[in-house]
């Protein structure tokens, strides 16, 4: 027996006692950036339960203690069903499979990554919530249960930013003074400590943590993922939903969000206006630290691309910090952070060297060998298209081409295939963004697929069309190698 059918049976079991029968059906639920395992088990009465697996005991026991505790308070989490503690698997409600993110963006429009005005009220419901995590919350939860850290304290903090140091910056290549970042680290440390810290900090209350289920009055927002929680500031869990990097708020409305929370906190009696706002810039720049060094460690060293694609985004947020000024004098870190925004920020330099930028894009078929480097540095991407759906295999699409509309809605319709172009879209953006500060020539963007007809042309030309309309100023050549192969098409009538 498999270690992964061990587990699977020990979720199976579970099911048995809460339910009373063995499930139908066992399928793999996805866990984005987790080292947990998630199943959904089904009945053959479609009753339905998420199987889980921590690998690690002392975080699975926080998370079974907060749990418990916060389903006590009546507050939306998913009732833990039964645990298998020992192993490490255990069995939890149901939530469905709509987080919030994806219901931004469901309510976006097409091509647009701005943030939707009809999700705000989900926003709201959010924010309403959120007070009696943290109070109700700070009373109830057993700390000693916490882990890594039983309060958001010096050390905690400290490790956060040099997670991003390490994960992010190092990797990155930023330049930075060592011992003049160390000193800043502990000017912002001791500024962020001034605070009442006994509330219930979520730590990750992000768009992708906050499932989107439907009530008898509409949908309402569930909260998962809260086993990092600890002890701390009000304000960081507001930070951490407001600025969370690829729901993209606006300005107008981060700031219409957060009014809308000081007001509910505010009814609660516990905190001030004044005293909340006085610290809020600083929570806000030590959580997009940590959401950086979480994208530095995820993209640079894990080799998960599609972590970076978050990248400009929190570059972004950071130049609205830097326009506002930092809320205390950290010299060393703000001169890396400048560097951040100048190589990713969104609105990129235009080249000032004589002749600008040149990307060269293709689409090829593996089995004809890679494209040949023009430009002699040997730079840029090849992507591998062969992992998406393929309309080839279907007799409607054979003499079809990816610059067909029948097959552009075919793999535009597919879920994998547009996280396989955000992907894309964030690598070479950032990449883009580096040529032109540094004043390169030309960078190559390549897409394979077993045929070179259909996913590597569409992907291609949503490139083509993607780098027009965001950089006029860089020159783009296209290139479908295998165009001369293509089957001939009857004439439409």
């Amino acid at each position: 027996m498999t270690p992964g059918k061990a587990l699977v049976d020990l979720a199976s079991a579970l099911f048995v006692e809460w339910h009373g029968e063995l499930p139908l059906d066992i399928r793999p639920v996805a866990a984005d950036g987790s080292t947990r395992s998630y199943w959904r088990l089904t009945a053959k009465d479609g009753a339905s339960a998420v199987g889980a697996h921590g690998p690690d005991p002392m975080e699975n026991r926080a998370f079974l203690s907060y749990s418990r505790t916060l389903r006590e308070l009546g507050l939306p989490v998913p009732e833990v069903y039964g645990a298998d503690e020992k192993s490490g698997v255990w069995l939890l409600e149901d939530l469905g499979d709509t987080t919030l993110f994806d219901a931004i963006k469901e309510a976006r429009d097409p091509g647009s990554d701005a943030f939707p005005d009809a999700v705000l009220p989900l926003y709201r419901q959010v924010l309403e919530v959120l007070p009696r995590f943290q109070i109700e919350g700070g009373k109830r939860i057993d700390f000693r249960r916490a882990y890594p850290r039983a309060a958001f304290d010096r050390q905690s903090i400290l490790w956060d930013l040099n997670y991003f140091k390490y994960h992010f910056l190092k990797l990155a290549h930023i330049p930075f003074n060592e011992a003049h970042l160390e000193r800043d680290f502990s000017r912002l440390a001791r500024h962020l400590l001034a605070c009442e810290r006994s509330w219930f900090l979520y730590r990750d209350l992000q768009s992708r943590n906050v499932m989107v289920r439907q009530g008898p009055e509409g949908p309402e927002p569930w909260f998962i993922d809260y086993q990092g929680g600890r002890r701390g500031a009000l304000q960081y869990d507001v930070a951490s939903l407001l600025y969370d990097s690829k729901a993209n708020l606006a300005r107008r409305h981060r700031e219409a969000l957060l009014d809308h929370y000081i007001g509910v906190i505010e009814s609660h009696g516990v905190v001030r206006r004044e005293e909340f706002l006085e610290l809020w810039p600083g929570y806000v720049l030590v959580r997009l630290l940590q959401a950086l060094g979480a994208y530095g460690y995820r993209g640079f060293f894990e080799r998960k691309p599609r972590f970076l694609q978050s990248v400009p985004y929190a570059a972004e947020n950071l130049r609205g910090l830097l326009e506002d000024r930092l809320p205390v004098h950290v010299p060393e870190l703000e001169g890396a952070l400048r560097a951040i925004v100048d190589r990713w920020g969104r609105k990129a330099k235009p080249s000032t060297v004589e002749g600008g930028l040149e990307v060269t894009i293709s689409s090829f078929r593996y089995p004809g060998g890679y494209p040949a480097d023009t430009s002699g540095h040997g730079g840029g991407y090849v992507f591998d298209c062969r992992g998406l759906p393929n309309p080839g295999r279907e007799e409607a699409y054979r003499n079809l081409t990816g610059l067909d509309d029948e097959t552009i809605a075919f793999i535009a319709a597919r879920p994998e295939a547009q996280e396989f172009w955000e992907g894309v879209r964030g690598i070479v953006d950032a990449h883009i963004a580096n040529y032109l500060e540094r004043g390169f020539h030309s960078l190559g963007v390549h897409f394979g697929c077993t045929g070179g007809q259909h996913r590597s042309v569409y992907m291609a030309e949503r490139l083509r069309q993607h780098l027009n309309v965001r950089y006029p100023d860089v020159r783009v050549e296209l290139t479908h190698r295998e165009s001369a192969d293509w089957p001939r098409r009857p004439a439409r009538v």
